[in-house]
């Protein structure tokens, strides 16, 4: 199977060298990926690429962790609580589909031209994905397993920490992988306005130096970035959810 993969992978590539080479558009404007290769290799030697990254991600863990602590609760006390989701329910609802980039402009002006405004433009991008994710994965709770807990003397948190929370595991790792992408694609978006260093500057800077090649090289580090985490993240954890639940397809 990774044989296979990497040989379309070639594939494709070729056939995007080809393209670049036969179109009728100059090589600045749409690059090969032997260019792209060449541009990613100047972003390394330079000492630009590494640090870059370093700070995107730390960027990341931090307001994506705030969106986990935050969005976990919130989600499971609109799958249980009516008062919370008659109070909040429609609101977190409808705040879902608003683009989290749009909560920039009002970062900017609360927070300033600070780490603490675009850790805000994130985690009000994933937060919303996490909390649904966990409300969904509460309410689909079999009900006979909560009538069991209480029968046995379950009650208060002491439901959420031994029914809830193990019987939503799924749905909750759905939300966080979800929750990762829009944490992902808020940061990067957050970046590419407010410079403040990151990969986003780096697209940023391409895009003024008109180097398309410099642009397709950091969006494929991005790209490989988000590949490594499904891999050694998500991906062993969605494994083991599976064999948990039973529910591995052989």
């Amino acid at each position: 199977m990774g044989l296979r993969r990497a040989g379309w992978l070639l594939v494709l590539l070729f056939l995007w060298q080809v393209v670049a080479w036969l179109g009728p558009w100059p090589s600045w404007l749409f690059p090969g990926p032997l260019l792209v290769a060449s541009a990613l290799g100047d972003l390394v030697t330079s000492g630009a690429l590494f640090p870059a990254i370093g700070r995107s991600l730390l960027r990341l863990g931090t307001g994506y962790g705030l969106s986990l602590l935050i969005g976990i609760p919130l989600g499971m006390l609109l799958g249980r609580n009516r008062w919370v989701e008659e109070i909040l329910g429609a609101p977190v609802l409808g705040l879902q589909a608003l683009p989290s980039i749009t909560w920039l402009p009002v970062a900017l002006l609360w927070f300033g031209l600070s780490e603490a405004a675009i850790l805000f433009v994130v985690v009000v991008g994933s937060v919303l994905a996490v909390a649904l994710s966990a409300e969904s994965g509460v309410r689909n709770i079999d009900p006979s397993w909560v009538r069991a807990a209480r029968t046995l003397g379950a009650s208060g948190w002491r439901l959420y920490t031994t029914i809830y929370l193990p019987a939503s595991t799924p749905a909750l790792l759905a939300g966080a992988k979800l929750g990762w992408s829009f944490a992902w694609r808020s940061l990067m978006a957050a970046e590419l306005i407010f410079i403040s260093g990151g990969l986003g500057q780096l697209l940023e800077l391409g895009r003024q130096l008109n180097d398309v090649s410099r642009i397709f090289a950091v969006m494929a580090t991005i790209t490989l970035i988000g590949l490594v985490v499904e891999k050694l993240v998500f991906g062993p954890l969605e494994e083991a959810v599976r064999r948990r639940f039973g529910t591995n397809v052989e």
